[in-house]
């Protein structure tokens, strides 16, 4: 196999490029296995010149973390244009789908939070609270009230209950897609609006 061609890139480009490439590695590996050597290597650069853009190995895997949980956040965004109960809906399936996919990548993001790494953490909170606040800007029409104090940590609650559903669950295994999906919007029903 031949190396990859060095192409001059300037530096938000090339920083781009190796996030870019540190979340596909995501998909193959933890992010502490990712492998910086080959990271250098695809994007025919030296490992010296991607510690030259990050600084560090923590900064890189920060700066891929922080790419992993903006690509959840823009993967499952619903259109807002549809009924509140119908962005749940879809919210739900686009979350079951990126996940599935994205098996190890989302891993990655929750270890990384789990870690006891209060940069890692800040990630996970900042993109929690930010599926939080989407849920609860229809929350109204969903038939809560926006103003009670506990709908906040109940659907902050929900969110977690979904994520351990969806990494529990098995693609082509005896629950159905549809069935998953069903039981994930009929749980926000019962445990957030009860």
């Amino acid at each position: 196999m031949t190396a990859p061609r060095r192409t001059r890139l300037d530096p938000d480009a090339r920083r781009a490029q190796l996030v870019e490439l540190g979340v596909r590695a995501l998909s193959r590996a933890s992010l502490y296995d990712v492998n910086l050597d080959e990271i250098a290597a695809a994007a025919g650069i030296s490992r010296s010149l991607l510690f030259h853009y990050f600084g560090s190995k923590r900064r890189f895997q920060l700066a891929v973390v922080q790419a992993a949980a903006a690509g959840l956040l823009q993967g499952t965004d619903p259109d807002p244009a549809l009924p509140a109960d119908r962005q749940l809906r879809a919210s739900i399936e686009d979350s079951v789908d990126y996940v599935s996919s994205r098996r190890d990548l989302y891993l990655s993001l929750v270890r990384g939070a789990a870690s006891g790494d209060s940069a890692m953490q800040a990630i996970f909170d900042r993109t929690r609270s930010a599926l939080v606040d989407r849920i609860m800007g229809g929350i109204a029409e969903l038939g809560g009230d926006p103003d009670d104090p506990l709908l906040p940590i109940a659907v902050r609650s929900w969110l977690a209950f979904t994520e351990e559903a969806i990494i529990s669950w098995t693609p082509g295994g005896p629950v159905p897609r549809e069935r998953l999906t069903e039981f994930l919007e009929s749980s926000f029903y019962r445990a957030v609006l009860a």
